[in-house]
């Protein structure tokens, strides 16, 4: 195909492309991947310059139809589909961008902007560490590439969190010595550590895992803080205005926060913190795998969760654990009955059956619940609930 002109010509080439039916994708992108040391076909990690995640069709038709044009057959049954790019596949895609050439720069047109960069490099370097992957299907990951695609749509916020099936990404991602950015498969550190010691090359390991981290992937907000990086992993998701302390704190993948929000503690992977709520000092947020019987948490605005405090339940607007006690799914909670009423007021769904002075329920009875003040009372030891008087409200200053 020639270099197209103009717009027009474009927007021709992507509906003659759409009118033999070919399958929307729910993302898509160009990765550079990082092969073994030892197995060459042996993928480490995907590099995503820009993702598309329900969005961009044009360009996803012209993919395929680079594709296509370049002698690879797409399957479009099955939930995902990856292949090498090749010459062809760039010089079509190029000549169908052409009308877009002289804007392509900063954010705009960045699909172009790839195209353009492999251009001119493809003298230069293997075309088979890079990869155009289509994800047709929400289905479980059944390649690392796939899993990245899922964990860059989730770390950059174009998809929302839980809203992925990440099902079996532990068993298709290689666990890896991580040296920076650099993934090291272990059994090549094994085979060559005696010649790589006494040569004094032996490669700083930061981590040894299945995910990378955050920072290695992802440019956060101006305003967003990560102290170390080592605390947020790959596939969490930070709302502009989060501060990630040292020390305890911990993001998981899959797991985040929705506004600004400080983080001194454990955001397990699943879980959820709204704006203007506070993760204390080692807190814990657990996660459906430790103790919730698989339901996310999530924590609603301008709460706040005391130093080690663990919480198991999800919690509404404007509550309080305090430091160093656990709310869990079985927890008895006393609520005296002048506080029942006070904590309706906030709740209006919430129902119970007139007692004597003091009432009990489990923590799973007050789940998604605003206004609560958690307390374990000093003297008998009891964990309490009362309708909190205070206001969480974080320094701005600081996000």
């Amino acid at each position: 195909m020639k270099k197209l002109e103009t717009v027009k010509e474009f927007k021709k080439l992507v509906s003659s492309i759409e009118a033999k039916g070919y399958k929307k994708p729910l993302g898509f992108g160009i990765a550079k991947v990082d092969r073994g040391q030892s197995d060459y076909n042996l993928v480490l990690q995907a590099n995503y310059p820009i993702v598309n995640w329900d969005e961009n069709f044009g360009s996803a038709s012209v993919f395929l139809e680079a594709l296509i044009q370049s002698g690879v057959e797409v399957n479009f049954n099955a939930s995902e589909f990856v292949s090498e790019v090749n010459k062809k596949f760039i010089k079509f895609a190029y000549n169908a961008f052409y009308p877009f050439l002289d804007e392509a720069v900063g954010d705009a047109h960045k699909n172009v902007q790839v195209i353009n960069v492999l251009k001119w490099i493809k003298k230069d370097v293997d075309l088979g560490d890079y990869r155009v992957v289509f994800i047709f299907e929400d289905e479980a990951p059944k390649s690392v590439e796939s899993v990245y695609l899922k964990l860059y749509a989730l770390s950059s916020g174009k998809a929302k969190l839980r809203s992925l099936n990440l099902n079996g990404a532990f068993g298709v991602l290689p666990n890896v010595a991580w040296s920076g950015r650099e993934p090291i498969e272990l059994d090549w550190l094994r085979v060559n550590e005696i010649e790589l010691k006494l040569l004094g090359e032996y490669p700083t390991i930061d981590s040894v895992d299945k995910f990378p981290r955050f920072l290695s992937h992802i440019i956060p907000s101006d305003n967003t803080r990560i102290l170390d990086s080592s605390k947020v992993r790959m596939g969490a998701q930070l709302a502009a205005g989060t501060t990630v302390m040292p020390g305890a704190s911990y993001i998981n993948f899959n797991a985040g926060t929705t506004g600004a929000v400080m983080v001194e503690g454990r955001i397990s992977s699943s879980a959820i913190v709204a704006k203007g709520s506070d993760v204390g000092g080692g807190a814990s947020i657990l996660g459906v795998l430790s103790g919730t019987n698989g339901n996310p948490v999530g924590i609603g605005e301008n709460t706040l969760l005391g130093a080690n405090s663990v919480t198991g339940i999800p919690l509404g607007d404007g509550c309080i654990v305090d430091a160093g006690i656990a709310i869990l799914e079985g927890t008895k909670i006393g609520i005296a009955s002048n506080q029942l009423e006070k904590i309706r007021e906030v709740n209006p769904d919430f129902t119970f059956e007139q007692g004597g002075e003091m009432q009990f329920f489990k923590g799973l009875e007050l789940a998604g619940m605003n206004g609560i003040h958690f307390r374990q009372n000093s003297t008998t030891g009891m964990i309490q609930a009362l309708r909190s008087q205070r206001e969480v409200v974080l320094n701005s200053e600081l996000h």
